[in-house]
Parts: C-alpha cells; structure tokens; sequence
C-alpha cells in the first residue's frame, strides 16, 4: 500500500509531495485508515493511503464562501471586512500630488466621497485608481472594506486587500439624513475596580 505518516502539520506539505508519485500510481480512493494520539500529545499520528483524501481536505477547505453583505447603518468604528452596494452621493477632490502628465507611479489623489443605501450615508476615502470609480450617481461594490477613524469621525476606506467595483444602478433610494461620518467619537479609557 502507499502509505504516508506525518505528525503535523508541517509534515502535511511534505507528505503531500512525498506521495503525489505514489497516488498518481495507484488506484486506492484514499481514506483516513487510522487516528492514533501519539506520546506528544500535541501531534496526531494519521496514515493516508493516498494523497486522494489529502488533496480533497484540502480543495473542501479553499473552497470560497459567498460573501456577506453589510448596511451602511450597521459600520462601527475600528471595524473591517465590510462587504457593502452603496451609490454615490457627491465626490470632491481633497488631495492631488504630482504632475497629471507625470509618471503613474508618483501621482497621488484623495477624493472624500459620501456614499450610502436605503439605512445612511458614510463619508468614503477614495485613493488614487479609485477616485475614477467614484463618479456621483454610480453604483459600487466596496469589497473588504475597513472603518478608519478621522478626527473622531468614522470615514470608510478599501486598501491594498479590498476591492471597489462599479455596478448595474440599484433600485434603492439614500437615506441622506443619517450621515454616520458626522457623528464625533471619543476615546475613553475605562478602569476597572
């Protein structure tokens, strides 16, 4: 049988390689034969008789999970990982370093676009490529997008890891009353006694 051991999970990308030759040759459905605690026990002793089952744990677990989607009303300071629809509402152009007809790599633009659904509005950071996107009356998808405090206030930014994207118009109309940026935040330090 083509049997693999390993002891942890490091040893999971070295059996896998290990035994990749293996597997190709043989024609095993490959399943967890044994689980035994070993004398550390802070490893798990497993025999695969193929990389079948190894590599199926694997692609079950890269599988990608439908993304959540968060109300405008819903943002808290300090947050992150917000996935939102939002329309834009009216971008203005606070910062633009550089010569336009310089090189890409050295021009910088920041526009504070307010943004918002049916729940409210929130003040969104737009950065370079970005502010293009950010055009008033588009609809955008802010991917991974994270809560950034600013003179007390909440502001809305996608870095480097998020994503904004333009999309089809949305039916909703904006809530423009309830502008979560302008409400102030403060900082207090709680002691416990």
């Amino acid at each position: 049988t083509n049997e693999v051991i390993f002891h942890s999970i490091a040893d999971l990308t070295v059996a896998r390689l290990a035994t990749k030759h293996n597997s190709r040759n043989s024609g095993n459905s490959g399943s967890i034969s044994t689980l035994q605690q070993t004398s550390n026990p802070q490893f798990s002793l497993c025999i695969f008789h193929s990389t079948k089952s190894l590599l199926q744990m694997a692609e079950s677990k890269s599988a990608m999970r439908k993304p959540v989607f968060t109300k405008v009303d819903q943002l808290r300071p300090g947050t992150s990982g917000h996935n939102l629809t939002a329309k834009v509402v009216s971008s203005n152009m606070v910062l633009q370093k550089g010569r336009p007809d310089g090189p890409q790599v050295r021009q910088m633009r920041i526009a504070e676009c307010v943004v918002g659904d049916e729940t409210g509005t929130i003040v969104f950071t737009a950065r370079n490529d970005q502010v293009d996107l950010m055009k008033p009356d588009a609809t955008v998808i802010l991917r991974n997008a994270k809560i950034d405090m600013f003179k007390g206030s909440m502001r809305l930014a996608v870095d480097k890891w998020g994503r904004v994207e333009v999309t089809e118009p949305a039916s909703f109309t904006v809530k423009e009353d309830n502008n979560l940026s302008l409400v102030e935040y403060e900082l207090v330090n709680v002691v416990e006694e």
